[in-house]
């Protein structure tokens, strides 16, 4: 039983490879390949953006007639991912590069333009040096003026990173925050004393005003200022209300002594005369408390006065005190 994996093949002794039939393909074959985007496009027929390396299934051909250096060029077909339309690109081994051909444009080539820019100059510089003698002279000129500039700019750059080599960033930083510190202190002063001017204008103004209004009426009194009470006031209430008091008992008396002014008060002869009769007819116990209501009847006749009132009623106390 033979191998499974066999590295050796049997070839027998009459075998000739040239008799082996050669299979005829065209030059133009396309063959399926795997491959990614090779620059960002943009589809002509939706808009669509097809971005650097997104993944397609191309068809790939060898294009006809055209070689770079004994190097075919390849033409790769891919298919729009939105609308399906064909987009066609190629390779560019001069550049190093892929051409956009058909289907989209392509986006993000400013750094192949440029490119190509100072590649069209380079080239015109040389087209004119290889005719013009002069010409080379002065572009010699140039370029070394140049790059003497480009020398001392440099030169320049390295003195400025040793001096910075020595500088403490700590101290800066401070220093820099001290002058800040200063520069708001100093705003600061300068509003204080721009309010204290404004309030020192106004407080001026209003004087001007109190002594216009003075001069044209002098005759008026100036307003007095309400007097704020003392926390003391307080405690000279107590004394006050006592002094009222025995202010009134020296001029009036009190109401259950003998009345200072009862020599003031006059009683009628009439009512004397009835109370005597009455207090003779009933002679009863109870003749004081009698003879006080007939002075208290008395005393409250329409005729007296307030004053006499007061007299007849302390006496009928003193009266009624002493029994």
């Amino acid at each position: 039983m033979s191998e499974r994996k066999v590295l050796n093949k049997y070839y027998p002794p009459d075998f000739d490879p040239s008799k082996i039939p050669k299979l005829k393909l065209p030059k133009d074959r396309q063959y399926v390949v795997r491959l990614m985007a090779p620059f960002n496009m943009r589809c002509k027929t939706c808009g669509e953006y097809i971005y650097k390396g997104k993944k397609f299934n191309a068809r790939k051909e060898t294009v006809q007639n055209e070689a770079y250096l004994g190097l075919p060029i390849f033409r790769f077909y891919i298919k729009c991912t939105r609308c399906l339309a064909e987009i066609t690109f190629k390779t560019d081994p001069e550049n190093t590069d892929y051409t956009m051909e058909h289907g989209a444009t392509r986006n993000f080539q400013a750094e192949k333009l440029l490119e190509e820019e100072e590649k069209r100059v380079q080239k015109e510089r040389e087209d004119e040096e290889l005719n013009n003698p002069m010409k080379v002279l002065e572009n010699r000129t140039k370029d070394s003026k140049l790059e003497m500039e480009v020398l001392e700019n440099l030169q320049e750059l390295k003195d400025l990173n040793q001096r910075q080599a020595h500088v403490d960033f700590e101290a800066m930083l401070r220093q820099h925050r001290l002058s800040e510190e200063e520069r708001q202190k100093q705003e600061q002063e300068e509003d204080e004393r721009e309010t204290a001017a404004l309030v020192e204008e106004a407080r001026k103004r209003r004087l001007l005003e109190d002594s216009d209004s003075e001069e044209d009426a002098p005759a008026s009194a100036p307003p007095r200022l309400a007097l704020r009470p003392k926390p003391t006031a307080i405690l000279d209430e107590a004394p006050k209300a006592k002094k009222k008091a025995e202010s009134w008992e020296r001029s009036v008396g009190t109401l259950g002594s003998r009345p200072q002014l009862s020599g003031l008060v006059v009683v009628k002869k009439a009512d004397l005369g009835r109370s005597t009769q009455q207090g003779q007819v009933s002679p009863t116990p109870q003749g004081p408390a009698r003879s006080g209501k007939a002075a208290d009847s008395a005393a409250w006749t329409p005729g007296a006065s307030s004053l006499s009132q007061l007299g007849a009623y302390s006496d009928s106390e003193d009266s009624s005190g002493s029994n």
